[in-house]
């Protein structure tokens, strides 16, 4: 989405809010104010004659589900179950399985060889590696 640049006139209290949203969210001014203006129209579209909710700035702070999608945050919910050793572990797990996906890059190079049989028997050592 192309980001435009905006300049705007508010009370330095709600600067001051946006700020502290921003540190505790650890995100930018901008991102909260963009993020309070969607907010606020989709409040409008499903009910424009309900006030816009009133939230707890500490439930705000941490709310998966709206940036992360369900099946994420189950995700996340479930990992921060498990005991810091079982996250290690899982992660190397992880990470091997990637690695098995990921294909190797092929790499342009020149090989020479003095004696066809010095060529299958680097042949022979490749298809072990690979």
């Amino acid at each position: 989405m192309p980001l435009i640049r905006v300049t705007i006139t508010i009370p330095a209290d709600l600067v001051q809010a946006a700020d502290d949203q921003a540190r505790t969210l650890e995100r930018s001014r901008s991102w909260v104010i963009a993020d309070a203006l969607r907010r606020q129209f989709m409040a409008d579209r499903t009910d424009s004659a309900a006030p816009a909710a009133v939230r707890d700035r500490a439930a705000a702070a941490y709310d998966p589900v709206g940036w992360l999608g369900t099946y994420r945050a189950a995700q996340l919910e479930a990992d921060l179950d498990l005991s810091p050793e079982e996250r290690v572990k899982e992660a190397e797990r992880t990470s091997r399985v990637s690695e098995l996906r990921t294909p190797k890059p092929a790499v342009a190079r020149v090989l020479a060889f003095d004696r066809y049989e010095d060529y299958l028997e680097w042949r022979r050592r490749e298809d072990l590696a690979g």
